[in-house]
């Protein structure tokens, strides 16, 4: 286990993750701001990348959100590098299963990841980033201490989806 919630447990990904991670990258109306869901082989893929980026930085990665209540895996929250314009930076990514929508998981996964980036990666700023048509995730990035800072257009699946950098930095 890397972190501990009240409610929830996060865990590394492991292959036999996979099924209940389809649930989540399967469902056309969780997936929505990324054009739609996934077909296995890009579920697959989405499942290699996240072991693979465990190797490159051992301390961080999406890792498998658990409820402690049920033992599920009900979505992945945690820390990755992405690409913003011509840089990297240190991203709080979350994602859920849509029936675990609005019970506050999300918040308290991602608060539970800026402490971590603050507290033992004593990082100096760490940010989501957010497709403008993405209203929840702006809120969860709200309720985390973010504030917009700046605007990117990504190329992705064929499609131009501008994006918010919003960023919280370490006091």
């Amino acid at each position: 286990m890397i972190l501990e919630t009240e409610r929830l447990c996060m865990r590394r990904l492991e292959p036999s993750d996979l099924e209940a991670l389809k649930a989540i990258l399967q469902d056309e109306k969780t997936m929505y701001a990324y054009e739609g869901a996934f077909s296995d082989k890009e579920a697959e893929e989405w499942l290699d990348r996240q072991l693979e980026r465990y190797k490159q930085h051992p301390d961080i990665g999406l890792w498998a959100v658990i409820l402690k209540e049920t033992g599920q895996l009900i979505g992945q929250c945690g820390l990755t590098m992405q690409k913003w314009d011509d840089r990297e930076v240190l991203e709080i990514g979350y994602l859920f299963r849509r029936d675990c929508w609005h019970h506050g998981y999300a918040t308290e996964a991602a608060v539970a990841c800026r402490k971590y980036a603050f507290e033992v990666l004593k990082a100096d700023e760490v940010c989501s980033i957010i497709r403008d048509t993405n209203r929840a995730s702006v809120n969860v990035a709200l309720r985390n201490g973010m504030t917009a800072e700046e605007k990117w257009v990504k190329h992705y699946r064929g499609v131009d989806m501008p994006h918010t950098r919003y960023v919280v930095k370490n006091k």
